[in-house]
């Protein structure tokens, strides 16, 4: 099979990804302050579940090399977005030596 037919569900995966991991990053934000804490995380299960296996469908169809790309890509997501919503760490314990 041809890299550049594996760039574009690469591509889809990596964009799933970030809807999917992002859309729980803001769910999770959103949530908290939200009387109906369940309700806004099963709904967000919900939504963001089916937008990635139809995207996943229609970028990969059943070819499993481009699933793989697409899976492939969607873990890279998951470790950018998990990098990206890392809290800051505060050194609580000042600059001095020990």
């Amino acid at each position: 099979m041809n890299e550049l037919n594996l760039l574009a569900p690469l591509l889809a995966g990596v964009v799933l990804g970030v809807v999917f991991f992002g859309g729980l990053w803001w769910t999770v934000r959103r949530a908290m302050a939200s009387p109906w804490v369940g309700l806004w995380f099963f709904a967000s299960l919900l939504v963001r579940t089916a937008i990635v296996l139809v995207g996943l469908y229609l970028a990969c169809g059943d070819t499993w090399q481009r699933w793989l790309a697409a899976l492939s890509g969607f873990v890279v997501a998951r470790l950018l977005i998990m990098r990206l919503s890392r809290p800051a760490v505060v050194n609580l314990e000042g600059d001095h030596a020990p």
